[in-house]
Order: structure tokens, then sequence, then C-alpha cells
């Protein structure tokens, strides 16, 4: 293979990554409004942002359905870092409302 073969190949390949991306940040704002939604719901029920139990199913399960090539520690961590983040946005909203900047 040339280099410009490659570099057409590695071109094809890197716009397909590009759509991706678009998706997958297109899914993970859709997440993140249910996440929000979610957040509301805790709130005016008094019940806490954070519940370790339903973060550690959620991880399990997309662990069991990994089919790879991701290992399960990818997956897991994955996971995790969008919880966080799911988290966090839920506790800056209720900041905002408790703040009455909603």
């Amino acid at each position: 293979m040339t280099e410009a073969e490659a570099r057409a190949e590695l071109g094809k390949y890197r716009g397909q990554i590009d759509e991706l991306d678009g998706r997958i940040l297109a899914l993970l704002n859709q997440r993140a409004k249910i996440a929000e939604e979610i957040g509301d719901v805790k709130r005016s029920a008094g019940l806490p942002v954070v519940e370790l139990s339903r973060e550690t199913a959620v991880v399990d399960n997309m662990v069991a359905r990994n089919g790879g090539p991701l290992t399960n520690l990818s997956v897991a961590v994955i996971y995790r870092a969008i919880m966080l983040e799911m988290r966090r946005i839920q506790e800056t909203r209720a900041a905002q409302v408790a703040k009455g900047n909603e």
C-alpha cells in the first residue's frame, strides 16, 4: 500500500469515526436530558442524587452486554465516567433550582 492509498483509507475511516462521534454526542446529550429529569424527580421526593446500587447495576449490565473489542474494564471505566457526569448535571441543576435560576 502506498502512502497516498494509506492516507485515503485513513481519511475514510476517520470520516466514519467523525460520524459515530456525532451520534455518540447526540445520545449523550439525550441521556443528560433524561438525567436532569431524574434529578428533578429525586429532588421533589427528597431523594439523594447518588444512588450507588443503581450505578453499579448500570455498569454490570453494560459489561454483561459487551461483545468487544472493548474490554470489560474499558466499558466499566467509560460508564462510570458517563454516570459521574450525569451526577454532576443533576447536582448543577439542583443548585440552580435552589438559587431560583432554573
